[in-house]
């Protein structure tokens, strides 16, 4: 317990980072991935186009590389410096946005073409027959994969350690200067997470239990 009690200053702002960057990114995988997910669903050919090519792109692009180019590429073409905390955030929203559009796409595959066909012959658009019709059906079915995506999101956040962002990925390098014991900075750092991942596990049941009562 000395590793953390003698460096909670350290492991607070670690901590911090880690959250900051799994809500951070997040909220803007979800945005994207729901905007994305609709395109790849879209009777629009070009939007459909446009969402297979972006979800192509980036999801078989390694993590890595998409944060590298945000960190180090972006501020160069927008010849302005950004908030180095900012740029990994929006890596890692941009890149679970893929995997959140396919997850959503996967679920609006399971509601039954009839219930679109007839919402349309109501007269309800495109956007009235996704919201009104099918997320609400499909968002029932992705509830389990849909927090698979965002448990890796969680665990992805260590890749930004090796962009100079502190969180948890990266404190094990700081405490080592403090002549802390590496393994066991591990072992605790491996504890955190899957106290993370057991909440994160914890909601999807009570997600699931929600939509059951409410079915």
């Amino acid at each position: 317990m000395g590793v953390i009690t003698d460096n909670l200053d350290l492991w607070g702002e670690a901590l911090t980072g880690t959250l900051l960057l799994f809500l951070g990114g997040g909220v803007i995988a979800l945005v994207l991935g729901l905007i994305v997910g609709a395109m790849r669903v879209s009777p629009i050919p070009i939007a459909r186009s446009v969402g297979a090519v972006y979800v192509n792109w980036i999801r078989n692009t390694p993590l890595t590389l998409v944060m590298f180019f945000f960190v180090f590429c972006v501020p160069i073409l927008l010849q302005e410096r950004i908030n180095p905390f900012v740029l990994p955030t929006l890596a890692l929203g941009v890149y679970t946005a893929t995997y959140v559009a396919e997850t959503l796409r996967s679920g609006i595959n399971t509601v039954p073409v009839g219930q679109a066909e007839a919402a349309r012959a109501l007269g309800l658009t495109f956007g009235q027959v996704m919201t009104l019709v099918v997320l609400p059906q499909a968002g029932r079915s992705v509830i389990p994969p849909m927090m698979s995506v965002f448990i890796a999101l969680l665990k992805n956040t260590t890749v930004a350690a090796g962009f100079s962002v502190l969180n948890l990925g990266s404190i094990r390098s700081w405490l080592s200067e403090r002549g802390e014991n590496q393994l066991v900075v591990l072992l605790w750092v491996m504890v955190l997470f899957v106290v993370m991942v057991l909440l994160l596990a914890w909601l999807q049941r009570a997600l699931e239990r929600k939509w059951r009562i409410a079915r």
